[in-house]
This record gives structure tokens, sequence and C-alpha cells, in this order.
């Protein structure tokens, strides 16, 4: 078939179905607009809201080693095709993303690979927001895990167990990477010690932050990315809106790429509570 036949079958496809999808949009859009919505009938099941883990991913979305990862190139465009179609290039580590076990280590789970049952989760939130006001270099440490336990209870097994340090409060500024005069970056995350507490005293399958990395700013080795991610166990990194959440109770869903081979990639991030 010519390459006009082919384009001209796809525009009446695409204009024959613009009827059903404007339809389709009214009923989404209010879900869609807002981050925290009312659940799915079928998602209800002792739920009763839907919160976004997502930022919206953009050309200027900052990012850990300064430089854009993310670009698109219109392809198509209504006015002319009466479609629109972009074509994307992005780096794995851009926006709200996973971490892999692959990305640091020589044959860990690939991104494709991760199971989905490790992908619907129990979420745990560590309020660090107090010590991270103080300190831009603040971690979660052990005794914030422990102080966790003690107040609600065992951390559920496959548990995401996520910081929460306000951090997110920044975004759209210079103060989210918080780079120094001599490049080096502030802002918390874990604490290597936290990273192995989780691995000997539970079995969460993720952990996440609402910075740029799993390790704090001024990590000097990527401890707590070597340490976590080889046993098996992902990252979330970039997460929004940990601070509408309760502390336990809420439910993750992951929504991460599967693209073969990959060390990660952006996310869609939902809970359930």
């Amino acid at each position: 078939m010519c390459d006009a036949c082919v384009m001209e079958t796809v525009k009446e496809r695409m204009l024959s179905r613009r009827s059903f999808f404007k339809a389709a949009a009214v009923g989404t859009a209010g879900l869609a607009a807002a981050s925290v919505g009312a659940a799915p009938p079928a998602l209800a099941q002792g739920h009763s809201s839907v919160t976004d883990l997502t930022h919206e991913l953009h050309e200027d979305f900052p990012t850990f080693f300064g430089q854009q990862q993310f670009f698109r190139e219109e392809k198509f465009n209504y006015a002319k095709d009466k479609f629109n179609m972009f074509e994307l290039r992005v780096n794995e580590h851009t926006g709200t993303h996973v971490d892999a076990p692959l990305h640091f280590s020589a044959d860990g789970l690939s991104v494709a690979e991760l199971p989905v049952d490790k992908l619907v989760v129990p979420l745990v939130i560590v309020d660090i927001r107090k010590k991270a006001e103080a300190d831009a270099d603040a971690q979660v440490t052990p005794d914030d895990l422990k102080a966790w336990v003690a107040a609600n209870g065992e951390i559920p097994e496959n548990a995401c167990v996520a910081m929460l340090s306000g951090w997110g409060a920044h975004l759209g500024t210079d103060k989210f990477r918080n780079a120094d005069g001599g490049g080096k970056l502030h802002f918390p995350g874990f604490h290597v010690e936290a990273a192995k507490y989780l691995i000997e005293e539970s079995k969460a399958a993720g952990i996440a932050v609402d910075t740029l990395s799993l390790d704090h700013g001024p990590s000097p080795d990527f401890a707590t990315h070597y340490a976590w991610l080889p046993e098996g166990r992902w990252g979330l990194e970039a997460a929004a809106n940990l601070d509408k959440l309760p502390v336990k109770g809420a439910t993750l869903i992951l929504g991460a790429p599967k693209h073969r081979g990959g060390t990660g990639g952006p996310a869609r991030v939902f809970a359930l509570a």
C-alpha cells in the first residue's frame, strides 16, 4: 500500500473515533486533572482515594547531572495531518522514575523483569521533614525506621518504604538540585545503614524518595544504591505528593516501564488510600 494511502486511512480512522474519545475524555477529565481523586469501583475495596505520585515530565525537569534528559520532536500535527504525534528521546533516569536492580549491578533484574507482585505493594512513609528543614543533607537512618515501627507496627512484607522530606516543594526552583559553588548537590536521601537495616529486618520490595536520588545529594559513592539494588529490590526517585498520604495503610502501584534490558525508566505511580 502506498504511503499516501496509509496516511489517508489513518486520518479517516482517527476522525471517525474522535467523537468517541471526546465523550470518554469528558468522563475522565476531572480525575486526570487532580492529584487525588475517588477510587475507581474495581479498586475501591478498602480504599477511598487515588493519589498521583508522579511529577509531570517536561524538557526542563531537573536532573541529577544537570543536563536536559527529556526531548520531544513533533512528527505529525492535527492542523496538517489530522492527528498529533511526538517522537520522544529520554534518559531512563528522568523525572519520577524507577531504578531497577540492573542499574547498580552487573547482572541484576532489568526493569522489564521486575515481578508484578512486587509493583503493587503496601506503602510505608517515613516523615523526616523536620530534619530536612534543618539540614538539606538529612538522611533516613535506622533510628527513623525503628521509630516508625515502634509507632506503627512491623513494616509489611513487600512494602515500599518512602522518605517524605518535603523536598517536592522545591521543584521548579534551584533548591531542588541545591548545588553549591563546587557543584556538589544537597538534598535528603536514605543512609546506607537504613538500607541495610531494611534488607536485614524486613522484606521490603522497594524504597522511594521525593528527591533526585536514593542517596543523599553529597554522597561520594552511591553507597545506598549499591547496598539496595543488587539485592533484587527497586528504588523510586522524585516521587510526588507523599505528604497527601497516611504514614501507613496506603497501597502503592508502580507503573514501571517494560523495555527489554532496561535499568529503569520514567514511571506513572499511584497510591490507593
